[in-house]
């Protein structure tokens, strides 16, 4: 059978499952953004479905194992997702997000028609055996929806390997150890425990803790999501190396009141977490790829440690181990918009390691840090991770191995061997990130407090505008500067002038007509005033509805 060839499916098989068990239920457009498709759960089943179709000729096309993840990461309880993962673990390219787009949105009818479409324009070898790896996380959604995946994958002949419930880095590292035949791990999730948590040993058995500010004890919140059991796996196989308390362990509800996305967004605690003065804390998201730090001082203020502190924690370090080392490879960070000003500044101006910004959404982060030997990157949100290139691993390995060298030379490109291994460099994983940081202060001998005194963060606040259609808002360089609609950035950059180290921008959410709104700048009291005006000119100038901002005083 040549590709292109259709006939090897059972359409009428598709067409009686898109028609009675998995019709369209939502008449609005929906579109595949950079988490993929993320909206109410009960309006979910159709579009699932067919992305479990679309998963198995994208297997096809790319002659590789593809994975599909069912959940909506930080959002609500109600609210649900999915996304594909490629065959080295990177977000679904975006010539597909717009074919993922239309299958979705078409008639049910209409449905075996595209997927001819889709075979005949791509060419695809329908004589390659799909193969599918399926994951969802705990909401109580996820099951039913991944059951119509794996009706879409099956029906397309796909060959599936449900995974049942599992953190979303843990499904993008079996895609790709699946794919390297086991050459970047064991392709279980046994696999994926037992590679990051003896690497983890390996370094930590060999730093000493005493006489040191670093206490190994965390205080965990695990968003009542499914870093809950992620997190008792790894605390099992540490075997007290670090002793974790762990928090919203799944008796109250997904991401309410706790997990990453509220501590960052809402600047404060989480709830049913003790707080004690200088006591490191760590909140995830609910499917456990988002990771922030945070802790409260003797006057009970509370401190926020980001995806930037993280950044530059890491880059500092990894800075470090490389001139101990000796090895001439190139480091870089890549951040987004929100990344805080201070942080950009240290690392750029203090570290002198290269920063490059690029729009907000992992996939970009992600491909920017592919331009470096070794690519740190993190959204202010605490998602991303550390990627290597293949050569850079290869001169590492070779240094470690070297006995002509001075031996502390050795000893840093062997811990620098062993780090590579703790990182999950598929995509951010916050339990991965998070045993690196550890790692990284026990090294250090680095306290909570100590690591936030590396740089003071900017003040800032995020703020949400709804408007009548976000499609109005369109940005460039990298967000930074909205272009229309026209005369926003005008007034943007008049009301930045009146504050000492201002800087607003806005852009159009991926999935729902709000428009968010970024400020930062010297005070606390004065990011108030810059958030609230930069949010009453959106408001009246890019169609706001609902209650109008405050103009400050």
């Amino acid at each position: 059978m040549q590709a292109g060839v259709v006939n090897s499916y059972d359409f009428k098989l598709v067409e009686e499952l898109a028609k009675s068990k998995h019709p369209k239920c939502y008449d609005g457009f929906i579109q595949y953004g950079t988490a993929g498709f993320r909206m109410k759960a009960n309006i979910l089943d159709h579009v699932v479905f067919r992305m479990g179709l679309l998963t198995a000729l994208r297997s096809q096309f790319k002659k590789a194992t593809i994975g599909l993840m069912i959940t909506a990461s930080h959002n609500p309880e109600e609210d649900n997702g999915v996304k594909l993962v490629d065959p080295s673990g990177e977000m679904l390219e975006s010539s597909w997000e717009k074919i993922a787009t239309q299958l979705a949105n078409v008639e049910d009818v209409e449905v075996c028609d595209t997927l001819r479409q889709i075979i005949k324009e791509k060419n695809i070898d329908t004589n390659f055996s799909a193969s599918v790896i399926i994951g969802r996380d705990t909401r109580n959604s996820s099951y039913a929806l991944s059951q119509a995946a794996i009706n879409g994958a099956k029906a397309m002949n796909g060959t599936i390997q449900n995974l049942e419930i599992v953190t979303t880095p843990q499904l993008h590292f079996l895609v790709v150890c699946t794919n390297t035949n086991g050459v970047y791990g064991n392709p279980s999730i046994d696999g994926y425990y037992e590679k990051i948590s003896t690497a983890f040993h390996t370094v930590a058995k060999n730093i000493e803790c005493n006489n040191s500010l670093y206490t190994p004890k965390i205080q965990f919140d695990a968003a009542n999501g499914v870093g809950g059991i992620a997190i008792q796996e790894f605390k099992k196989r540490l075997n007290g190396i670090l002793e974790i308390d762990i928090y919203n362990n799944g008796n109250g509800q997904l991401n309410y009141m706790c997990g990453a996305d509220f501590v960052k967004v809402q600047q404060k605690p989480p709830n049913n977490v003790p707080l004690n003065p200088g006591m490191r804390c760590v909140s995830v998201d609910g499917d456990a790829d988002r990771v922030i730090y945070y802790y409260t001082d003797e006057k009970n203020d509370f401190h926020i440690l980001d995806g930037d502190k993280i950044a530059t924690l890491i880059a500092g370090y990894f800075k470090e181990l490389l001139l101990e080392s000796n090895l001439t490879l190139q480091l870089g960070l890549v951040q987004t918009a929100y990344a805080n000003g201070a942080s950009t500044e240290y690392i750029s101006e203090i570290l002198k390691v290269p920063v490059a910004c690029v729009s907000t959404g992992v996939k970009h982060l992600h491909h920017k840090a592919l331009d470096f030997d070794i690519g740190v990157y993190f959204e202010a949100n605490g998602h991303g991770t550390v990627v290597f290139q293949k050569t850079a691993i290869e001169k590492i390995q070779s240094t470690a191995k070297e006995t002509n060298i001075p031996r502390s030379q050795q000893k840093a490109a062997q811990k620098l061997n062993y780090l590579i291994n703790v990182i999950n460099q598929t995509v951010g994983d916050a339990i991965s990130d998070m045993l690196l940081i550890e790692l990284i202060l026990r090294s250090k001998k680095w306290d909570i407090i100590a690591w936030e005194k590396s740089y003071i963060d900017l003040p800032n606040k995020q703020v949400k505008i709804t408007v009548k259609d976000r499609s109005n808002i369109v940005t460039t360089d990298a967000e930074r500067k909205c272009v229309k609609p026209e005369g926003l950035q005008d007034q943007i950059d008049k009301i930045v002038e009146k504050y000492k180290k201002g800087r607003s921008f806005v852009r159009p959410s991926g999935t729902e007509d709000v428009v968010r709104v970024y400020a930062e700048c010297d005070s606390s009291c004065n990011v108030e005033n810059l958030a609230a005006e930069v949010s009453l000119a959106v408001y009246e100038l890019a169609g706001g509805v609902g209650d109008k901002p405050t103009k400050p005083q």
